[in-house]
């Protein structure tokens, strides 16, 4: 028998006073309201496939850039100066392109940015000499920190709070397998000589700039709003305002670790090594060329990071929406850590290659929440171009100075040593993002309902 509700009085209209019991037994019968389901804004999906074109031209380019320097008789280290040159431009100009976002906004640098780069790809493929290729390859990172910096602006700006980490992570797979299938189409057009590369490149990131000034114009010029429907102010989050923010402070260092001991390690450090091992574990072979099977053993390691990086991407972000940002980072730098520490001690091709399955998981899993923490800090109601110009900055430094530290370790003491200073990097990282710390913020500049956790 249901209970007795009292209804208004037909003398005095007045409505009586329901008991709390009575309420709470008249809840129970309904049924449970269902929860609003968060898509993710078109403009953010637009920014996804100007990823993917991006990376799959960078990955077109990247086999031959070095090949195609050397055919301008110059040396190795000079080939080599090519990749440095558009690192060391794209860092140099990054404060700068945090001011023009402020400026000028992150759809107008972001689709500029690409313009550069694609016109330095063109001078690049249209090269007579070494000075203009490094000409050319200095015009494209300047272009590059343009439009990177812009890019995690606008994911900031228009990524829902509820689904930044799972925005993050579709974001960084999309370009994470841009990556990986351009080397392969690279290979099957390699007939078509080492210049026609950097033309397709040019021409697929023309189609992308083409694609972000139609799609994202509307909402992002004048009229200022995100993709909520939110009114951004102008006002934008300063670098000084976003260091009084314990994540923020804590983001940086973590970039710096991942630049030097993660994009640092793949690039320099895991190639050599490979070679170091194959040479260890065929010792008692007569004839055995480990430096020709090194690249293939270092051509599989990659491909296995790139794996079980890709396969964690987006799960990982989901979970950091669930849980919480600084749970999934501290996990993911723990288990980097510790995975490049095991490097040191592997003399096996087969574990060699296991173990870079489990560094693409630990990056994985810390990649999107780290980035859905920056976008916490900034928040949807304003720019942050100087703030991310500062995050992507310290990333290229340590991507920049990690393999000359390590290479001068690698030639002194071998490559233990290396990997030792790396895995710390990473282990001391972690303590910025401990379980059970409380962040510090300050409430004045943090977005309403910010915890940090």
């Amino acid at each position: 028998m249901s209970k007795h509700i009292p209804t208004p009085s037909m003398d005095t209209g007045a409505i009586p006073v329901i008991p709390q019991s009575v309420r709470n037994e008249s809840l129970k019968d309904q049924p449970p309201r269902p929860q609003p389901t968060v898509k993710v804004p078109t403009q953010i999906k637009v920014l996804i496939a100007a990823s993917f074109l991006i990376a799959l031209g960078y990955g077109l380019v990247a086999p031959v850039l070095p090949s195609f320097a050397r055919s301008f008789d110059v040396g190795a280290m000079a080939a080599t100066f090519v990749v440095s040159a558009f690192a060391l431009t794209r860092l140099l100009f990054a404060p700068t392109s945090g001011k023009l976002i402020t400026r000028f906004g992150e759809r107008k640098i972001y689709s500029t940015g690409l313009l550069i780069v694609a016109l330095g790809s063109l001078g690049a493929g249209l090269s007579v000499n070494y000075p203009m290729l490094i000409a050319s390859r200095a015009v494209g990172g300047i272009g590059s920190v343009m439009f990177t910096v812009a890019a995690m602006g606008i994911l900031v700006r228009n990524s829902p709070p509820a689904i930044r980490g799972r925005v993050s992570g579709y974001y960084a797979t999309s370009f994470l397998l841009g990556n990986i299938l351009g080397p392969v189409l690279g290979a099957l057009a390699a007939g078509w000589g080492m210049r026609m590369p950097f033309f397709v490149y040019a021409l697929l990131l023309f189609g992308a700039a083409t694609v972000v000034l139609t799609k994202l114009k509307e909402e992002l010029q004048e009229v200022n709003l995100n993709t909520q429907g939110i009114a951004v102010p102008k006002k934008a989050l300063t670098f000084k305002e976003a260091w009084g923010f314990t994540n923020f402070r804590s983001a940086l260092f973590t970039n710096f670790a991942v630049g030097w001991s993660v994009f640092g390690l793949q690039s320099s450090v895991i190639p050599l090594a490979a070679v170091a091992v194959l040479a260890d574990f065929h010792r008692n072979e007569t004839g055995y060329d480990a430096a020709a099977r090194g690249a293939t053993l270092a051509g599989f390691t990659l491909a296995a990071y790139a794996a079980g990086n890709a396969l964690t991407q987006i799960y990982s972000g989901r979970m950091g929406d669930r849980i919480g940002r600084r749970p999934m980072i501290f996990a993911g730098l723990l288990l980097s850590g510790s995975v490049t520490l095991v490097f040191g001690f592997i003399n096996h091709p087969a574990a060699f290659v296991a173990t870079a399955v489990l560094l693409g998981i630990g990056s994985a899993l810390l990649g999107p929440s780290l980035q859905a923490s920056l976008s916490d800090v900034i928040g949807n109601k304003r720019s942050g171009g100087q703030p991310l110009a500062y995050y992507q900055m310290v990333s290229d430094i340590g991507l920049i100075i990690g393999p000359l530290i390590a290479g001068a370790i690698i030639d002194a003491a071998g490559f233990f040593p290396a990997f030792v200073l790396c895995a710390s990097l990473l282990l001391v990282a972690s303590l910025g993002w401990l379980p059970g710390f409380k962040p510090k913020f300050p409430a004045d500049v943090a977005e309403e309902g910010y915890t940090g956790k």
